[in-house]
């Protein structure tokens, strides 16, 4: 059984280039351009590769693949945008030996891209579970065409794949589905609450304290989702996002048969309806400041609400949100304390004094990036023992421009959160209404019910 993955990595070819001259001490300018540092240093280490034994170059020489994948890009002129693709086939453990890894990976590699493109194989040995790296030029040696990874060539890598599979006498996906992406896995594995772990708690409390499944809905309603369990494979989602999540993928024995079979297991005096919680400890100005659906430019009270609402403020309290809605962002704890520190320290209560404090940081950044590109000027034209003291010089600025970036990313990131956060808690409090509503229309049916 192996399953694959696919991206891309963007970048320029001056990043390249500069990478290919000083490997060891380049890194990348543009953030975007990381990752293919990254791939490069990590497909070819040879500590996971024994020593490099399981390394194919296709259409290439390995020792000096980014140089020839420059070439192409040069003769074609196509030097931005996609500049690499990366992917992975990854095997069930102890089902393959690495010779037999390897050869089934260059033997897809050769089938899937090795009639246009330049492709680095590798093979991993430190996991768990063996596994193959592809690294392979965005641009055709053969005719400058670019790759592109449509539905239909997702479909060909993994049925390419099935077939190698089938022809070793090696297991295969039956039932496949599709796979949460890479920084979801990576938060799920860390034990940190992405969605789908926030879906599986919740679903998990529905099922034990309900005793049938109109119960069950009625309990996943209530913390705010969207359900819909008709057909053979029950649903459920919150607002904020476009697809349903079946509840088999979320765990296999989340079938509609076996979910009725152990459906009540907590619920021996009766179900118990859904619950959500509130901070206590809020200060009561904060809670009378925010007004659900109304725009705020007042972000750092918008701010300070929303890290109660997740019980970050205050510090030591026993709060834990039970709300979807906040659960998921309890991953991002340290992300909201950086923003707020920032907040504090420059002096930003409104979106006025963000804006302001951004223009200020783009001003500086500009001067900075004028004076890094004359000091490298001056360094092309300088004599050795001059070059000495102007890189000096530049790498002091170059500190300060990494420095600036870092606060411009935490001051275009305050904005953008707070539009999030904004959504999430006018959500939180419509809930809370159409249950609130509900409540009444039960209570004047029984008091109907009675007259």
């Amino acid at each position: 059984m192996a399953t694959t993955k696919l991206w891309h990595i963007k970048g320029r070819l001056k990043d390249l280039l500069a990478y290919v001259e000083n490997p060891e001490k380049t890194m990348a300018e543009k953030p975007d351009l990381q990752p293919l540092w990254d791939v490069l240093s990590y497909v070819q280490r040879r500590t996971a590769t024994e020593q490099g034994e399981y390394v194919t170059a296709v259409n290439c020489l390995k020792e000096i693949a980014l140089q020839q994948m420059i070439e192409t890009k040069k003769r074609f002129g196509k030097e931005d945008k996609y500049i690499a693709w990366h992917g992975y086939q990854s095997f069930k453990p102890g089902e393959v030996t690495p010779e037999l890894c390897h050869e089934i990976g260059v033997r897809l590699a050769k089938e899937m891209w090795g009639d246009r493109f330049q492709i680095i194989v590798t093979t991993h040995l430190d996991k768990g579970h063996l596994h193959n790296h592809f690294c392979f030029n965005s641009v055709s040696f053969r005719d400058g065409g670019k790759y592109n990874y449509s539905k239909s060539e997702q479909q060909r890598l993994r049925d390419r794949s099935d077939s190698l599979c089938r022809e070793y006498s090696l297991s295969v996906i039956k039932n496949p589905h599709k796979a949460p992406s890479r920084q979801v896995w990576m938060d799920e594995k860390a034990g940190k609450p992405t969605r789908y772990n926030v879906y599986r708690e919740d679903v998990h409390e529905a099922i034990i304290y309900s005793r049938n499944p109109r119960l069950m809905e009625a309990y996943l309603r209530r913390k705010g989702y969207i359900t819909d369990f008709t057909g053979k494979h029950w649903k459920v989602r919150l607002p904020q996002y476009e697809h349903f999540t079946r509840l088999d993928t979320l765990d296999e024995r989340w079938t509609p048969q076996e979910i009725s079979r152990y459906m009540g297991g907590a619920a021996s005096f009766g179900s118990r309806p859904a619950r959500i919680d509130y901070p206590r400890q809020m200060p009561q100005e904060l809670h009378d400041w925010f007004k659900p659906f109304v725009r705020t430019s007042h972000i750092y009270r918008q701010y300070l609400h929303y890290c109660y609402l997740l019980g970050i403020l205050p510090k030591n309290t026993d709060y834990k949100p039970t709300s979807p809605y906040l659960k998921e962002d309890l991953k991002k704890l340290d992300t909201f304390t950086e923003q707020v520190r920032y907040m504090g320290k420059y002096h930003i209560e409104t979106l006025e004094d963000l804006y302001a404090d951004r223009k200020v940081l783009e001003t500086e950044l500009e001067a900075l990036t004028d004076q890094r590109r004359k000091l490298q000027n001056k360094i092309r034209r300088a004599t050795p023992e001059a070059k000495v003291t102007l890189r000096e010089e530049k790498a002091g600025v170059t500190a300060q421009i990494t420095e600036l970036r870092k606060r411009l990313n935490l001051n275009e990131g305050i904005e953008e959160r707070s539009i999030q956060m904004k959504e999430k808690t006018d959500l939180l409090y419509a809930n809370e209404y159409r249950a609130q509503e509900e409540q009444q229309r039960k209570k004047y049916g029984r008091e109907r019910d009675a007259r």
